[in-house]
């Protein structure tokens, strides 16, 4: 079984039965069921809802049965067709709509796909709005429109807005940008990234751009998750071509993963981080990731004297913590930015705009400019869930191995130690428990994580 429900949406991948797996059949109902909930919360009979989609094989075939759904229930789509996350989010507040339905399932392989959904403030649903969601999707008494009643669907093409929005934040500085005469290297594995990212680099001025899995043909050309085993390609080409720094996203755009001019991965923690420090230089202010992310960004919070706090891992948990605590810049160690300036939601395009504004403005090459920042090592290991493990187990055992340490368990449990910590928690995403753990060394982490893992089989 592969369909995951929950506060991340409902995933799964294309194909078999329904019930186990993200059918046509399922799209409709949990489409169904999103929109009954959308019209009652609203209060009206008819609503308008943004559509957008990764370039995911399965995509437009989704997209035609979510529109055809919604103008169905009676209700208005706007359909920007090949548009990213954070551009889908943006659109929902800019047409004032009442929601909005993204097709994608970020850094999973071409065989998944999910739909997100999002309120009208262009924010994922919470935990109780969603499962209001899933709740109506079980009772499946959905009230379809009469004939005369029946919705109606406009395309539009949000990717300049959301390029526009980036270039006129106050801390972009794009003349400095196009003054530095950069070359960089893109890998946008094959999705919107490929059509959005260089936009965004030409506007902001660079002239030299070797692009790498640019085709938005969904089709990925390695593993989209943007981790340093599936990025061998672009790390050739970096030396290859002399080129300054690389940029990899995901096929939705919402992480941003940075290649050092050696080939090197500057590390998806210290995107956050980067941009956190060049934030903090010129907007003093709180911090906000979550559990799993560095313990880098508290250091560089505290550089400047200000308050970082954790947030439960799932963006609408930081997303809530972040408002909670008014901060300034968040978001989560897998390379997502997010900046309230422009809106809240991780996103690439804020990041690299950002992360480039402060690049050329310390003048460094990216090897240099890691220096500059607290070394941690991140060890990031999964255990695979089979059919009636209990997670909840293994996770008290946990806290009572390790009740003399400080643990954390808002979500999961995490064990602070003080030489480092391990996180420990069911994937929103997949059928896993993602176990985190860092550390000074890369020795340090995996010993850390290594230690914990084999008490949590202890404990099966």
């Amino acid at each position: 079984m592969t369909l995951i429900k929950s506060i991340s949406g409902i995933r799964g991948t294309v194909g078999g039965r329904p019930g186990d797996n993200l059918t046509p059949l399922d799209i409709v109902k949990f489409v169904s069921a999103y929109a009954t909930w959308l019209k009652q919360g609203a209060a009206k009979e008819k609503a308008k809802i943004v559509l957008g989609r990764d370039a995911r094989v399965s995509g437009d075939m989704y997209a035609k049965l979510v529109a055809a759904t919604l103008t169905g229930l009676g209700h208005d789509v706007v359909n920007i067709g090949l548009a990213t996350t954070p551009t889908t989010e943006m659109a929902v507040t800019a047409e004032k709509a009442d929601g909005g339905i993204i097709l994608t399932a970020s850094h999973n392989p071409k065989q998944w796909n999910a739909l997100k959904l999002l309120n009208n403030q262009g924010e994922f649903l919470s935990a109780a709005d969603g499962e209001q969601v899933l709740k109506l999707a079980e009772q499946e008494e959905f009230d379809y429109a009469e004939v005369d009643d029946l919705g109606h669907v406009i395309e539009k093409d949000y990717t300049q807005y959301h390029i526009d929005q980036v270039l006129a934040l106050k801390l972009v500085n794009r003349d400095a940008i196009a003054r530095a005469n950069l070359k960089v290297v893109v890998d946008a594995v094959n999705s919107v990234g490929g059509v959005v990212i260089p936009a965004l680099l030409k506007a902001l001025g660079i002239k030299e751009i070797v692009e790498l899995n640019c085709e938005p043909t969904g089709k990925f050309a390695h593993n989209p998750e943007p981790i340093p085993e599936n990025l061998t390609q672009i790390a050739s080409t970096m030396k290859e071509v002399g080129a300054d720094l690389g940029i990899v996203v995901d096929p939705d755009v919402d992480r941003l993963a940075l290649i050092s001019e050696n080939g090197e991965m500057f590390g998806e923690e210290y995107t956050l981080v980067t941009v956190a420090d060049y934030v903090l230089k010129h907007t003093p202010g709180n911090t906000v990731s979550n559990l799993s992310s560095s313990r880098a960004l508290k250091d560089v919070t505290e550089k400047y004297k200000q308050q970082y706090h954790a947030a439960a891992v799932g963006e609408v948990n930081v997303v809530a913590e972040m408002k909670r605590t008014r901060a300034v810049i968040g978001g989560e160690g897998n390379g997502g930015v997010i900046y309230p300036e422009i809106h809240y939601g991780r996103d690439a395009l804020v990041g690299v705009a950002l992360f480039l504004s402060h690049y050329v403005a310390e003048g460094k090459k990216m090897t240099a400019l890691k220096s500059c920042y607290p070394s941690y090592f991140i060890s990031k290991n999964k255990m695979t869930l089979s059919p009636g493990m209990d997670v909840d187990k293994i996770l008290n055992g946990l806290k009572k191995k390790y009740a003399n340490e400080k643990v954390t368990d808002v979500d999961g449990v995490k064990i602070d130690f003080v030489q480092g910590w391990v996180h420990l928690r069911k994937s929103n995403t997949e059928p896993i428990i993602r176990i985190y753990s860092e550390a000074k060394d890369e020795v340090a982490a995996n010993q850390l994580a290594e230690e914990v893992i084999q008490t949590a089989k202890s404990l099966l």
